[in-house]
């Protein structure tokens, strides 16, 4: 309820007051930086808004203007869904985390994509797609290519998520066979087309190493364009909540603060596979420090959620210059 009511808030008073947005733009535009040329896409800075806030493509425009160089829409699927039953997000305040097992409640794919007819000129968007959760596993491959078509001329990349646990089989698509079989079938479609899109697979930080390797290995072999690294993740260790107050809220995937350390070893390993893929970070940004040990990690762009939630614009713009001078560092390193 906070969050749609603080984002129709937004819209509101936005369109009603139309130089408020002009002036929320001035305030948190960060400084300029030159443009970002990754995977034939030029992004203004190195910090986006990861998927799942703007599942429906909804606030694209009222979000643009607190300076992200990027925003990421979905999870979509092809047909609408309501996900999970409520309660199914869970503030853990002492932690600046999120639990929450939303389910990849979206309005479908036709009525995004009508939404994104719509979008924001010059803004970098991505579109994040996943199955229906009543599509079988061995059925999943028809879902992707369903969102993948009809929202490939209005969106600027792809996100193929994999890793969310909290539809039913889903992280069994990160195995080795099915996840060789999704990718080949998409780059398929992809690379038949004029002017292919980059896709990035989005993966979990619970991988083994083995299972990481697989993945890097699959990576090359399908030539997608590179990862983001990582989804939430169902490991609650050291959360400052009893035993009995992490039961009673239940199942559901954990990011925010508890999630850094995880997602960037992850990022880490992945990056010492990958030297020349894009690889997008996420995961653990509360500061923005934490966005530059994402760029010294290895990641070439951020990604916000949990701490944007918790400490607002402001860390846009501290991340765009924190993640600026830790490129030129990790640069100057090497």
């Amino acid at each position: 309820m906070a969050h749609y009511l603080a984002l129709d808030a937004l819209k509101f008073f936005f369109n009603v007051i139309p130089f408020l947005g002009k002036f929320i733009n001035l305030l948190y535009t960060p400084p300029n930086t030159s443009p970002i040329i990754l995977c034939g896409l030029s992004f203004s800075n190195r910090v986006g808004l990861a998927a799942g806030l703007d599942k429906n493509a909804q606030y694209l425009h009222e979000l643009a203007l607190f300076g992200f160089g990027f925003i990421e829409i979905g999870t979509v699927t092809p047909l609408a869904q309501a996900g999970n039953p409520r309660p199914r997000l869970f503030r853990i305040v002492g932690d600046k985390a999120i639990i929450n097992r939303m389910g990849f409640n979206n309005d479908g794919v036709d009525a995004i994509a009508k939404r994104l007819a719509q979008r924001p000129p010059g803004l970098i968007i991505g579109g994040n797609i996943g199955k229906n959760k009543d599509t079988l596993p061995h059925r999943a491959i028809e879902d992707y290519l369903i969102c993948f078509r009809k929202l490939f001329s209005l969106v600027d990349y792809f996100v193929v998520n994999v890793s969310s646990p909290n539809t039913p089989g889903l992280r069994t698509l990160q195995e080795k066979k099915p996840l060789r079989e999704l990718l080949s079938a998409l780059q398929k479609d992809n690379t038949a087309r004029h002017k292919p899109k980059p896709v990035l697979l989005k993966i979990a930080p619970d991988l083994s190493d083995e299972q990481l390797k697989d993945i890097a290995e699959i990576t090359v072999e399908s030539r997608i364009a590179g990862l983001i690294v990582s989804n939430t993740t169902l490991d609650r260790t050291g959360l400052h909540i009893s035993a009995k107050e992490s039961e009673k809220i239940g199942n559901g995937g954990l990011s925010g603060q508890p999630l850094r350390e995880k997602a960037n070893e992850v990022l880490w390993k992945m990056r010492k596979r990958l030297p020349d893929h894009l690889i997008i970070g996420v995961g653990g940004i509360i500061n923005a420090s934490d966005a530059a040990d994402k760029i010294k990690a290895g990641a070439d762009l951020v990604q916000l959620y949990t701490g944007f939630v918790y400490n607002g614009p402001k860390l846009i713009t501290e991340s765009v210059a924190a993640t600026e001078e830790g490129y030129r560092i990790s640069h100057l390193s090497k």
